[in-house]
C-alpha cells in the first residue's frame, strides 16, 4: 500500500498565527499535513485499543508518571468524558479545567493559564477553544504536549480519526475509491474539515452539499466536490455525514427556517436508498434528531453513531499514547 501523500500547512486567520505542524508526536493539532503512514498508524493502534476495551482488559499503566490537563474553554461531552476514560483507562494522572470559575473571569490571559498549570508539571493538555489557532499558538509557547480538542471552525482531528476508523470498519479497511457526502452546515464545522483532510490523504473523496449559505467560499479548494442537492451528494455514496447545525456560531438570517432546512437537507429516509447497498450514516453529535437527521435513520440499520462513539475512546487513547511516548523519547 503506498502510504506517501505529502501535503503543506494551511495559514491562519489574522492574529492566530501559523498552523503549526509540529516536526515531534507531541502535539496533535489537526490532520492536515499529516502523513498518510502516521494516519493508518493512529487507526490501527485504536484498532488495538478498542479490542482491549470490549475484551474488558484492566486499565494499563503505559502512561504511568504522566498527568494530563483537560482544558475545555467550550462546552463538550463526548470528547471531553471520552479523554478522561482515556487517561485512566492507561493509568496518567489527569485533571480537569473549565472556564466557569477560573481565573479568565479575572482577566487571565489563556495562555498564562495553561502556563500556570504546566508549571505545576503537566506533561500534555487537551485543549478546546473557540478561537482557530489556538492550539498551535499554545504548542508554540509550552513546552508541553497539546492535543486539540477543537479549535474554533479550524479541525477536530481526534473526531475526524474516529470517523476514519468507523469508516474503515464499515468499508473493510480500504479508502481508496470510496465516496463521502458530508450533509450540512459545513462553514462552522470543524468537524468536515478534519474528515475531508484524513479522508482525501486516505485516497476517499468528500463530496458537500449543504444550504449556499453555510457553504465557505473555499471549500472546492479543500480538495472536495459541491453538490447541488442532498439528493444529488448522496447519489452512490458510500457513507454520508449529517452536520449539526451549529446555531452558536451562526449570525441571523443565514437559514429561512429549520423546518425549512430538513425538508430540503435533512438526511431522511428516502433519501439514504439512493446510496450504495451497504452504506453507513454518521453523525459527530449532538444530533438535533428530526431537523439534520431523521429519528428512523438515526436509530436505523445504517447509522454507526454509537460506534462512533465507542471508536472515540479508542481513538483517544491511541492519541495520548503517542504523544505521551514521544515526550518519553524526548526526555
Amino acid at each position: 500500500m503506498n502510504r506517501a501523500s505529502p501535503m503543506g500547512n494551511a495559514p491562519a486567520p489574522p492574529g492566530a498565527g501559523a498552523f503549526l505542524q509540529a516536526p515531534d508526536a507531541r502535539h496533535l493539532l489537526g490532520l492536515e499535513g499529516l502523513p498518510r503512514d502516521t494516519l493508518l498508524d493512529l487507526l490501527e493502534s485504536a484498532a488495538r485499543y478498542r479490542d482491549r476495551l470490549r475484551a474488558h482488559d484492566p486499565p494499563t499503566g503505559e502512561l504511568r508518571g504522566v498527568t494530563v490537563c483537560n482544558a475545555f474553554f467550550e462546552d463538550s461531552t463526548r470528547t471531553r468524558v471520552s479523554f478522561e476514560l482515556a487517561e485512566q483507562r492507561l493509568g496518567a494522572m489527569h485533571t480537569s479545567f473549565s472556564v466557569s470559575g477560573s481565573s479568565l473571569s479575572k482577566g487571565e490571559t489563556m495562555l498564562d493559564t495553561l502556563r500556570v498549570l504546566t508549571a505545576m508539571h503537566v506533561n500534555l493538555v487537551v485543549v478546546r477553544h473557540r478561537s482557530a489557532g489556538s492550539t498551535a499558538f499554545l504548542a508554540r509557547h509550552l513546552e508541553a504536549g497539546v492535543i486539540n480538542a477543537g479549535d474554533g471552525e479550524h479541525e477536530h482531528p481526534t473526531q475526524g480519526l474516529l470517523d476514519l476508523l468507523t469508516l474503515s470498519d464499515a468499508w473493510g479497511g480500504r479508502f481508496e475509491g470510496r465516496r463521502l457526502a458530508i450533509v450540512g452546515d459545513i462553514a462552522h464545522s470543524r468537524v468536515a474539515r478534519s474528515a475531508i483532510f484524513g479522508l482525501t490523504t486516505l485516497g476517499g473523496e468528500v463530496v458537500l452539499a449543504g444550504p449556499p449559505t453555510l457553504i465557505p467560499a473555499e471549500a472546492e479548494s479543500l480538495g472536495c466536490t459541491l453538490a447541488a442537492t442532498v439528493e444529488e451528494a448522496m447519489h452512490g455514496a458510500d457513507a454520508a455525514m449529517a452536520l449539526r447545525l451549529q446555531r452558536e456560531r451562526m449570525d441571523s438570517g443565514l437559514l429561512a427556517s429549520l423546518g425549512e432546512y430538513s425538508r430540503v437537507w435533512g438526511i431522511q429516509r428516502e433519501r439514504t436508498a439512493l446510496m450504495k447497498p451497504g452504506a453507513v450514516v454518521l453523525h459527530p453529535g449532538p444530533m438535533n434528531r428530526g431537523v439534520e437527521i431523521a429519528p428512523d435513520v438515526a436509530d436505523g440499520v445504517e447509522s454507526r453513531v454509537l460506534k462512533q462513539v465507542e471508536n472515540g475512546l479508542a481513538v483517544r487513547c491511541a492519541v495520548l499514547a503517542r504523544c505521551a511516548a514521544a515526550l518519553t523519547e524526548e526526555s
